[in-house]
């Protein structure tokens, strides 16, 4: 069986972070390769990058936000409030919508939040029954210091890899995305 895409290690010089990163996946598939050499076990090297730089990034992000006593899930409620627009009002469905999250999940965000005096939950005025979601003047404040900071650390990040690495990792990640969402759903089952 052979490893696929990953057959060959790239050329060129990486960091030890990256050289590490890798080496933890290409260990994790070795160990799939030895235990199970009938299946291909190539996808372990595309979603373990994945899932390893999607940790990274969730790090260093929170790290960003240590001083505001935010974490990136947090920072993620309070963007999503930011970017709609004065007056900074969404209903939980609309914010659980744009995080891709569940109810449950938003709950214990929106409930750190209001304790943080970040957010309020206010009456609908065209239906009592439900709520919105709002920035205070507290949570305005903290997310316009915060955003800058955590553009320009994913921006620090980004620069090894050039304006055109990025526009290419754009590319294809995009690609990916567009194939995982239009798989077929018979082929999901049955694969």
């Amino acid at each position: 069986m052979t490893d696929g895409i990953f057959s060959k290690k790239p050329a060129g010089r990486r960091s030890t972070k990256g050289a590490a990163l890798r080496e933890q996946v290409d260990a994790i598939f070795s160990q799939w390769q030895a235990e199970r050499p009938d299946i291909d076990t190539s996808p372990v090297h595309v979603y373990g990058l994945i899932g390893r730089i999607q940790m990274q990034c969730t790090a260093f992000i929170d790290e960003v936000l240590k001083p505001f006593e935010l974490t990136r899930g947090t920072y993620d409620v309070l963007t999503a409030l930011r970017r709609a627009g004065a007056p900074y009002s969404l209903s939980p469905k609309q914010i659980a919508q744009s995080l891709l999250l569940s109810g449950a999940g938003l709950t214990s965000r929106l409930n750190k939040l209001e304790a943080q005096n970040y957010l309020a939950r206010l009456p609908e005025p065209n239906d009592r029954r439900t709520l919105r979601v709002q920035l205070t003047a507290a949570g305005e404040a903290v997310i316009n210091e915060a955003i800058p900071l955590v553009f320009d650390v994913q921006r620090s990040r980004l620069l090894p890899l050039g304006s055109d690495g990025q526009q290419r990792l754009v590319h294809e990640l995009t690609r990916f995305a567009e194939a995982i969402e239009t798989w077929p759903a018979k082929a999901r089952h049955d694969g």
